[in-house]
């Protein structure tokens, strides 16, 4: 619409209001019924859809008009996508076991406990939380793109929240920095986790239980969010680079946030079948070789 009003913002309110407590629901049911989190699968098929749109473009624009140059940059962009989504997935997988010990231990090798803590505490959810904090003004700042766009305050807002300009990125990676060191203490937090260990009469070899504990892990947390924030922030960071120095069009590749998600379901997917398979193999052990009655 040319002149959109009101009503016209409501009804778009509405109906992203209802298609996402549709794709919820959904998302529930797949949890429920299926593998994995639902709503983590719905996201994951989202993305991989947009990848032959992306190899599509990509080929009307660099290959269409076939020459060695074209070919060689075609080949190094897909190599080093193969090299950041190696280098995602490791990180991903990688933890800091912290070595546990217990108080009374019948049987079993005592070094062989451990609390894995995974190196990117956070996961994928700062990157998520930036991006969503830079789109939320980009949005409002629309409604005002008709009858402002000329204003002064107008255009400095539009440059701090825009994510191609200098500015706008910036404030993308210093939040990305702020919420990988909130969300790790929400995810691990070191009081629970010292109270819990005493629960269990297990420590960590050389800590004292209690207040020590917790200012062990709390230090552990800092140390591992600072490896975490800097993996986020290179990640979400490379498409943007990417864009800006070759002149990338925005549907090629993957997004910082994209490549989290689909190296992150994909993961969590491959650990559940793993598990069904290993479960499965368990059930047939134990059954019982005697015939029914």
């Amino acid at each position: 619409m040319n002149n959109p009003g009101v009503k016209t913002y409501a009804m778009i309110g509405l109906i992203l209001t209802g298609g996402t407590m549709l794709t919820t629901w959904m998302g529930d049911m797949i949890t429920d019924h299926g593998l994995g989190n639902g709503v983590s699968m719905i996201i994951f098929a989202g993305i991989i859809a947009r990848m032959p749109t992306g190899a599509q473009q990509l080929y009307q624009n660099y290959l269409t008009d076939v020459n060695w140059q074209n070919i060689l940059f075609v080949i190094g962009i897909v190599i080093l996508v193969l090299i950041i989504v190696t280098f995602v997935t490791w990180v991903q997988q990688a933890d800091r076991k912290i070595p546990i010990q217990y108080t009374r231990r019948v049987s079993g090798d005592p070094d062989s406990s451990y609390l894995p803590l995974k190196v990117n505490v956070a996961g994928v959810i700062p990157v998520i939380f930036a991006s969503s904090f830079i789109a939320t003004p980009q949005t409002i700042l629309m409604a005002f793109a008709n009858n402002h766009s000329e204003d002064t305050w107008y255009q400095v807002m539009t440059n701090i929240f825009n994510m191609q300009s200098t500015g706008g990125t910036i404030l993308y990676t210093i939040l990305i920095i702020l919420f990988t060191f909130f969300y790790a203490f929400v995810q691990v937090n070191p009081e629970k986790l010292s109270e819990n260990l005493q629960k269990q009469g297990s420590y960590i070899p050389g800590v004292w239980p209690g207040h020590e504990t917790q200012v062990y892990v709390s230090n552990l947390l800092m140390r591992l969010s600072t490896v975490g924030a800097l993996f986020l922030g290179f990640v979400a960071l490379i498409p943007l680079i990417a864009q800006n120095v070759w002149n990338l069009d925005e549907s090629i590749g993957l997004g910082g946030t994209s490549l989290l998600i689909v190296v992150g379901v994909a993961i969590q997917t491959i650990q559940q079948i793993d598990g069904l398979m290993m479960k499965r193999q368990y059930v047939g052990f134990i059954q019982d070789p005697r015939p029914a009655e």
